[in-house]
């Protein structure tokens, strides 16, 4: 063989992508049988019952039953745009919804920078107890003591306000309050909770990082500014995403259990309309097609939030 002539590269032989599955589920097996039964769990209460939003664009009969009930097509997303009602749900809905996204969104982050930069062990424990018990209570009872606290009556407001001379406000029943009482709540029984997330983030930062600002005669607010609010940057920006791409999906049950005749007027939302409309008047059609074109347009700010994300941060959920 001449000398001038090039050696010839090693060919690696193709391994077959059955066969690569095969021998990774026979390394692994355990791993992928504990992944089965979350698997199949999400199949079986989140995939399957997709099939019967079919209903939306039939006349529902639970005699004939799903399948068997006659087409109608679009009729029930017109007559939703039609009903004047549905354009006030919207409008209550997506209004709580920013509400609770704008001043629930920089609490936690605050909480775990504020909680990161104590140093007394026993005090830093005690705040993340109590803030983050809250969230382990009930819904029902979380509602049940705000009844109790601003009962105009027997509340502890009224008493308060009676003390200063003040006249009794009835908060429960005015509609120009029920948004603070929600977001307000929600805030003291989550903040601590989503904090965790954030001090996690925290966690991780390189000690070299703060080293390095020390030298430079950073002072804490600085460190804060230029060290740990970039690193939970990326964490900040997917939980974002996340609750705006939810807006539309606001909780039931504490906004059901708050709402009376008289704050109906803000305390009606898509949520409780569904409610009413499919349970309780039993027009399931009409319903799951409110439901279903509340589910569309989540799905659409999902994707306008996290691409703006990534133009605007280079973060997002999914690349």
């Amino acid at each position: 063989m001449s000398q001038n002539s090039a050696a010839k590269p090693l060919r690696v032989p193709k391994v077959s992508m059955r066969r690569r599955a095969r021998r990774s589920f026979s390394r692994h097996w355990t791993l992928y049988l504990l992944m089965l039964v979350p698997l199949v769990h999400l199949a079986i209460f989140k995939y399957v019952p997709m099939t019967n939003a079919v209903i939306a664009f039939k006349d529902y009969n639970i005699i004939k039953g799903i399948w068997g009930s006659d087409w109608v097509g679009l009729r029930h997303f017109q007559a939703i745009f039609d009903n004047p009602v549905f354009w006030d749900l919207v409008k209550n809905t997506f209004s709580l919804s920013l509400y609770a996204v704008i001043a629930g969104f920089p609490i936690p982050i605050i909480l775990a920078l504020a909680l990161n930069e104590i140093r007394q062990g026993f005090f830093k424990r005690t705040v993340q107890l109590v803030t983050y018990a809250p969230y382990f209570i009930s819904t029902v009872v979380v509602v049940s003591m705000i009844i109790m606290i601003l009962s105009p009556r027997l509340g502890l407001f009224s008493h308060v306000f009676g003390f200063f001379g003040v006249e009794q406000v009835d908060l429960l029943a005015d509609a120009d309050y029920f948004r603070h009482i929600y977001v307000w709540s929600d805030i003291w029984q989550t903040a601590g909770y989503s904090a965790v997330i954030y001090l996690a983030a925290l966690s991780g930062v390189d000690p070299s990082l703060y080293e390095a600002a020390r030298v430079d005669g950073a002072s804490r607010l600085q460190k804060i500014w230029h060290v740990d609010l970039p690193s939970i940057m990326p964490t900040a920006v997917i939980i974002l995403v996340l609750a705006v791409g939810n807006i539309m999906t606001i909780g039931f049950e504490k906004a059901f259990l708050l709402q009376n005749p008289m704050n109906l007027s803000a305390s009606e939302i898509i949520a409780t309309y569904v409610y009413k409309t499919g349970l309780i008047n039993a027009d399931f059609s009409q319903a799951t097609a409110v439901g279903l074109l509340n589910s569309a347009v989540n799905l659409v700010l999902l994707f306008f939030v996290n691409f703006a994300a990534k133009r605007l941060t280079g973060n997002g959920v999914w690349s």
